[in-house]
């Protein structure tokens, strides 16, 4: 069962980013980026590796696509502009597409295909409770040192942007 969920997350990727390079409206391609950032967080999560996937929920899908929808709503694109781009954008892309092809192509002719599964799977690699183990006790001076710096580059925005105080 969690094969077959898996392989539907990731078909779902596959065509939401699919879409995203074949869509004509630049927002529904946003929104389709969205979901296979959202399937790939599903993907991690299935693999078992809960801290990837949340940190993908909340850089990827929510943080960075805001911002890309932000931008886009400010760029205001119109049909209009579509029908002014040059044509030689499009054929490099096709030509890079045709070079990633013969290259995957080359390494899918150069397995051996003796692949053997692993005699026994760890199921605590990847799991939150293990990093945030690692992170407080072997990790602690530089987890902290981090925390210092991060809040005063806060204390500093703040002050950069606060001309009052």
């Amino acid at each position: 069962m969690d094969q077959f969920l898996f392989f539907l997350v990731a078909f779902l990727a596959i065509a939401s980013a699919v879409y995203f390079v074949f869509a004509r409206n630049p927002l529904y391609a946003i929104l389709s980026l969205i979901v296979t950032m959202f399937s790939i967080a599903g993907m991690y999560i299935l693999l078992n590796a809960q801290f990837l996937g949340i940190v993908q929920i909340i850089v990827y899908a929510g943080a960075i696509m805001v911002l890309f929808l932000y931008i886009l709503m400010m760029l205001n694109l119109n049909k209009e502009d579509e029908s002014k781009k040059a044509n030689l954008p499009k054929f490099i892309g096709i030509f890079s597409v045709c070079i990633l092809f013969v290259g995957m192509l080359g390494a899918y002719k150069g397995l051996t295909g003796k692949t053997t599964a692993a005699e026994s799977i760890d199921n605590s690699v990847g799991l939150t409770k293990n990093l945030g183990r690692l992170l407080f006790n072997e990790y602690v001076l530089p987890f902290e040192l981090a925390s210092i710096l991060i809040l005063a580059g806060i204390v500093g925005a703040v002050l950069i942007g606060k001309k009052d105080l």
